[in-house]
């Protein structure tokens, strides 16, 4: 029986399934008369689940890394935060609501807040906040949480969710891959899966249904097929495919310290996206030559109150510092439309994608702009850092940002603190006016970006969170082609300027050669792409990928662009996994 998910964490896995089903915590309705009592109760539910947690997070440090482990600290983070713990305690003290149930309400609430936001990194959160809502819940109920810590034999572990503590606490010498009804490639779980190596597949809708514990399964997390109860011809076929993998996994852990070069002679960068300072080793490991994107609104949805000059400056500096004299790009805050911040209130929108939003939101806000410019230009005097101004509409914008960007260089002058006095700045190109007038912002910047998860979706007018039009999203759409094309031409018609791209198609390994061949600079995306791009970009000369990206140009959807890709992949040899 084969059923098709989302690939999570590349690899092929064969054994026997674990169903592993969470027994759902019947949530007690009734108010009780001794308020104080229970917000102790509670108190001591989130004391102990705090305990917990770093438990866990010691625990995650010896199989997983430190980078990894973090997560559980950010766990144990949530039940301090006020907006939480304060918002259980509220409505106890306000209702008489029992510990249990606010608890519920308030998980929630905030669950349905983070699912429901666009960007694929915050939506991803919302299972941190599910998972630590539950612990607390099975504390207060006083249900024992459930061990996957050792499993007698090779397992897949099927599940409807694994939360990221299910995950750090596997048995990983056991469970050889899992399969879950839901998740995204962008889940701290996913995260985890890929840290491990671990093949994985996400959101199959209904795989705990469709196995049973002890059934044979095969897990291709590269494909996001799982098949249960194989025949033995399908068997066959994924134990070859299984030591090819292998085989070819080690082919590119050798390329790590090699050039992204052509065989004629070309030279690309890649670099990685990062969130945090935690991020920084996975972009290392992968042979990542800076950063070319760090999403620096982490740094405040990660706090409960306004981050200072002085904790940004410690966070930009530990990131540049690592990266010696290698790129950081740093991106000024991006938040708004369906990324908030608890204490910085915003008006309802009716369209918030196209309302008060990143550098919009920044001009609104100067102070709050300026000590950011601040903290990155302190930081940049340790090494190569550049700044990168999001959704920028015309070219005002950039003269503006930049103006505000000379004050701020002004007043450290006046306050003789170092800086780099020529930093680069540059703009994300992911509004199609940037894209279609590049020729006219370039003489103001010293780079592009092409952020295509937002320009596609304004150019093609499609949610791609709706299920409804979701299938019209394509980054292989002629008209993203196009405007990829042009916004390259431009940066390259003023000598040292250059275009890179920090969308997920970047890390799209069928997209490789058309962007390359396009005469992209930079390559930005998840770590774990980088090698795999790096291998397709040194089996070909520039020319070949030049060529394919000029048929391509001419090509009228973006099924034939990408069915046009695959078939000269396959001619040249090239294996995409």
């Amino acid at each position: 029986m084969l059923k098709k998910g989302i690939g999570a964490s590349p690899g092929i896995a064969i054994a026997k399934a674990f169903v592993y089903e969470k027994v759902e915590a019947e949530i007690p309705q009734y108010t009780v008369e001794d308020r104080d009592a229970e917000i102790e109760r509670l108190q001591r539910a989130l004391d102990e689940s705090k305990t917990q947690l770093l438990q866990i997070k010691d625990k995650a440090a010896e199989a997983l890394g430190a980078e990894e482990a973090e997560v559980f600290e950010a766990h144990a983070m949530i039940l301090e935060d006020p907006e939480f713990a304060d918002a259980i305690k509220n409505e106890i003290s306000s209702s008489g609501t029992n510990a249990v149930q606010a608890a519920k309400g308030v998980v929630d609430m905030f669950y349905a807040m983070f699912d429901a936001m666009d960007d694929p990194y915050f939506r991803g959160r919302a299972a941190d906040i599910r998972d630590v809502g539950t612990r607390v819940i099975n504390n207060l109920l006083g249900i024992e949480n459930i061990d996957l810590s050792s499993m007698p034999e090779d397992t897949i572990l099927i599940a409807e969710d694994l939360a990221p503590s299910d995950t750090a606490q596997m048995d990983k010498v056991h469970v050889k891959g899992f399969a879950t009804d839901i998740g995204s490639r962008t889940s701290h779980t996913a995260i985890m899966a890929r840290s491990l190596e671990i093949p994985a597949v996400l959101g199959l809708g209904d795989i705990t249904t469709a196995a049973k514990t002890g059934d044979l399964v095969i897990v291709d997390g590269s494909t996001g097929e799982v098949i249960v109860l194989p025949t033995a011809e399908e068997l066959e076929k994924y134990k070859a495919l299984q030591a090819k993998f292998i085989a070819y996994q080690k082919e590119l852990a050798e390329l790590k310290d090699a050039e992204a070069i052509t065989t004629d002679g070309h030279r690309v960068e890649l670099v990685g996206n990062i969130g945090s300072p935690n991020d920084i080793e996975g972009v290392l490991k992968n042979g990542g030559e800076g950063v070319g994107l760090y999403r620096t609104e982490f740094l405040y949805m990660d706090s409960d109150t306004m981050p200072d000059e002085e904790v940004q400056f410690t966070a930009y500096k530990k990131v540049i510092q690592a990266f010696g004299d290698r790129p950081v790009i740093i991106r000024t805050l991006d938040i708004g439309g369906d990324k908030k911040l608890p204490y910085l209130p915003l008006e309802e929108e009716m369209n918030p994608f196209l309302g008060l939003r990143a550098i919009r939101l920044c001009f609104q806000n100067e102070e709050l702009f300026k000590t950011q410019l601040r903290a990155i230009l302190r930081a940049s005097a340790f090494g190569n850092a550049k700044i990168m101004f999001p959704m920028i509409s015309v070219v005002s914008e950039v003269i503006q940002g930049k103006k505000l960007l000379a004050e701020c260089m002004k007043e450290l002058d006046d306050e003789k603190i170092a800086y780099n006095k020529d930093i680069s700045v540059g703009i994300m190109v992911e509004i199609p006016a940037a894209a279609v007038t590049a020729d006219i912002i370039v003489p103001e910047v010293s780079f592009f970006s092409i952020g295509t998860n937002d320009l596609c979706q304004y150019t093609l007018a499609v949610d791609r969170m709706n299920q409804n039009v979701s299938y019209l999203y394509d980054p292989f759409h002629p008209a993203i082609i196009r405007l990829v094309k042009n916004v390259i031409q431009a940066s390259h018609s003023e000598v040292g300027k250059f275009t890179g791209m920090c969308g997920e198609f970047a890390g799209d390994p069928y997209a490789t050669l058309l962007l390359m061949g396009l005469g992209l600079d930079e390559f930005s995306m998840s770590a774990s792409s980088i090698p795999q791009v790096k291998k397709i970009i040194r089996s070909v000369s520039y020319q070949q990928a030049q060529d394919i990206a000029n048929k391509a140009l001419t090509l009228s959807t973006g099924k034939e662009v990408l069915d046009y890709i695959k078939g000269e992949l396959d001619k040249l040899g090239i294996t995409v996994m």
